[in-house]
């Protein structure tokens, strides 16, 4: 895909190279933009064409923040790119150190490349501070360096910077910046990000050599790293998936405290976040925990069913206060 953007800080020819043959989230973060409006119309088709959902999930949105969620979108889209899609780790590693200074450029001032020209609006209109996008690309240069753990708390640990920074992104955009919902922000995310990492085990392990899985529950279970190389379900990994399924329910179920503390105009977006969340735990739970001989997914209908279920909610509010005056994005 030709963006028309020009290579950013005249890299070197091996790093032009390189990109060519590299997904184009990846070349557009090392390219310059010419301009404001070219980065804003970059990181919207990003977030309409990348992710196959989005495009309807922001009908949810007041029309005032579609752009900044594009905007958000596309940052967390690049860094996850930049750690997943460039398969040398050494080379990936080094893509997100320059991506980690782009970050801080922005800060500074000096951004140049698609997503940080258009980003740089985003937190300024909102007051965004650095850190949240500095944990997500943390996560993802330790993605170059671990590959296993130990321990659900060192999961936990990687979800932190994986997945929390982009619920509190969520809540600047919105208007939140107290400690309380961010907390339950967390919570969320987290459980997201084990979601996922349960519906992936076996893609995780053949496409990258990494195991989210606790080593200290698969001993528990008795599950060892052969068994899910080879895809070899049996009792003993059901239980294993069905105990992590378990946990991560726990932590919807305390994040869900969350919605009443938002304002009607976004919590039906942000619920959607869980309720997709929760539908792939049910998924897992649909096929009897087997995540090894083949993967759980949602169909097109149950995902219609999830955004429509909130497009409901939406037109229940607008019945009851028909007849008030209210604002666009209410």
């Amino acid at each position: 895909m030709d963006h028309g953007f020009i290579p950013s800080d005249a890299p070197v020819p091996a790093l032009a190279d390189r990109l060519r043959v590299v997904p184009p989230t990846v070349r557009a973060a090392f390219e310059s933009c010419p301009s404001d409006e070219a980065a804003i119309r970059y990181t919207r088709q990003l977030a309409h064409t990348h992710y196959e959902n989005f495009t309807v999930v922001s009908i949810l949105l007041p029309k005032s923040l579609r752009q900044d969620f594009c905007n958000i979108y596309a940052f967390c889209r690049t860094a996850d790119d930049l750690g997943d899609e460039v398969r040398d780790r050494t080379r990936a590693s080094e893509y997100l150190a320059r991506f980690r200074q782009q970050a801080e450029d922005c800060y500074a001032g000096k951004a140049t490349t698609p997503v940080f020209r258009a980003l740089k609006q985003t937190i300024a209109k909102h007051g965004i501070p650095i850190e949240p996008f500095l944990d997500l690309i943390d996560a993802f240069e330790q993605d170059q360096r671990v590959d296993r753990y130990d321990t659900f708390e060192q999961v936990l640990d990687y979800c932190r910077r994986s997945a929390n920074p982009v619920g509190r992104l969520v809540l600047y955009v919105c208007g939140y910046r107290d400690q309380e919902r961010q907390l339950l922000s967390d919570q969320i995310c987290t459980a997201l990000q084990l979601a996922n990492f349960w519906q992936d085990v076996r893609r995780d392990i053949l496409d990258r050599d990494r195991i989210y899985l606790p080593r200290e529950s698969m001993e528990r279970f008795g599950v060892s790293e052969a068994q899910i190389n080879s895809g070899q379900f049996d009792e003993n990994y059901r239980k294993l998936i069905q105990y992590e399924v378990e946990r991560t329910e726990a932590l919807f179920d305390r994040g869900e405290k969350l919605l009443p503390l938002l304002r009607p105009a976004v919590r039906s977006q942000i619920a959607l976040f869980g309720k997709g969340g929760r539908a792939v735990l049910s998924a897992i739970v649909r096929q009897g925990y087997d995540t090894l001989t083949r993967r759980p997914v949602l169909s097109k209908w149950q995902k219609g069913r999830l955004v429509l279920s909130a497009l409901g909610a939406c037109a229940s509010r607008i019945v009851r206060r028909e007849g008030r005056p209210g604002r666009a994005d209410e």
